[in-house]
């Protein structure tokens, strides 16, 4: 390969790799909301979503009060109490990547940025069994809280 095609193939496999490496809400079972709490370990708020690691405790419990929490209106349409009811405890315990959603997303929210040593909580979606991806168990954030307060992230605020 010649220096001229070189230069135009390099951007072009960074792009292909970055698409390959995001995904979507579909690469998630929606079927099985998980409730996650733990203390975040470490930050990534960047594009193309925000993602905090949280180590969930062993002892972890669903709070008492998590079907009536308050879920607030979405741009895009989310049945918020069914999913609070339906969420349980994911079988891994140990370290979670919560993949949040785009940082444009965040902001419109207000989601104040978590620091290490926080706790969080949300309810979320695994990869169907909760398999590992990339090495790591990862979760894709329907409802995000911390503070009292609750978000939710599959789409803009209504």
């Amino acid at each position: 390969m010649n220096r001229r095609h070189f230069t135009i193939a390099l951007p072009s496999l960074l792009l292909m790799h970055n698409a390959l490496a995001h995904h979507g809400w579909s690469s998630f079972d929606e079927t099985k909301p998980l409730y996650f709490t733990g203390k975040v370990k470490s930050i990534k708020w960047q594009n193309p979503h925000a993602e905090i690691t949280i180590t969930m405790a062993a002892d972890a419990a669903l709070p008492a009060d998590l079907a009536a929490r308050d879920t607030p209106a979405q741009t895009q349409k989310v049945d918020g109490p069914a999913v609070m009811k339906k969420a349980g405890l994911p079988k891994h315990r140990g370290d979670w990547v919560l993949e949040l959603s785009p940082l444009t997303r965040i902001d419109a929210w207000k989601v104040p940025q978590p620091k290490v040593g926080d706790v969080v909580e949300a309810v979320a979606y695994t990869f169907l069994d909760e398999a590992v991806h990339d090495g790591k168990h990862t979760a894709r954030v329907e409802y995000y809280m911390v503070g009292g307060k609750l978000y939710g992230l599959r789409s803009m605020p209504a």
